[in-house]
């Protein structure tokens, strides 16, 4: 029975640390997308030059804060279940 328990407290272990780790991915992807679009401001573009940049940076954007969630919730789902 003392083996059941290990093994299953190492399993919400992973599945914490692993979202842990997703979370911070999406966090790096978050700056990644705010230096880019820092930059791009700094640069003095036109317009149509900074509509294009943001539009290439959206998605991006987006991903990094889906493996935010994602990541969070996998951490809540470890928490709550072990």
């Amino acid at each position: 029975m003392e083996q059941t328990a290990a093994s299953a407290s190492s399993v919400f272990d992973i599945v914490i640390w692993s979202g842990t780790a997703l979370s911070l991915l999406g966090l790096l992807g978050l700056v990644y997308c705010i230096i880019r679009v820092s930059r791009a401001k700094r640069a003095n573009l036109t317009d149509d030059a900074m509509r294009a940049e943001l539009k290439k940076v959206v998605p991006l954007n987006l991903g990094a804060l889906f493996l935010s969630v994602i990541g969070l919730m996998m951490v809540i789902i470890g928490i709550f279940l072990a």
